[in-house]
């Protein structure tokens, strides 16, 4: 069963839920897929990433903390504003609340 799905397209990490489950079950599936990702290399680490589709905030944090000391900044994207706020940044590039395409 998998209840949530992640996959990377280029800096962009395309995110979902899948089968129907609690919070509790989809931020441990959410958890094992990134760390499968990381050990197979397909995460690989970078001056961005930028984070792309639904989320409860438990998987959010998951998520944040999974990547966040991989990448120097990772954005987020807000539908409303059609853009991605960059919402943790290690990057002198990217300042916290910036907006990039």
């Amino acid at each position: 069963m998998t209840t949530y799905k992640i996959q990377i397209d280029g800096e962009v990490l395309r995110v979902s839920f899948a089968d129907p489950a609690q919070n509790d079950q989809i931020v441990r599936d959410a958890a094992a897929r990134l760390e499968e990702m990381a050990a197979s290399g397909e995460l690989k680490g970078g001056p961005l990433l930028k984070i792309n589709g639904p989320a409860s905030l438990p998987v959010a944090c998951v998520l944040a903390h999974k990547v966040a000391h991989m990448y120097g900044a990772i954005g987020v994207f807000d539908p409303k504003l059609g853009k991605y706020v960059i919402a943790i940044t290690h990057n002198p590039a990217y300042q916290l609340g910036d907006l990039i395409d």
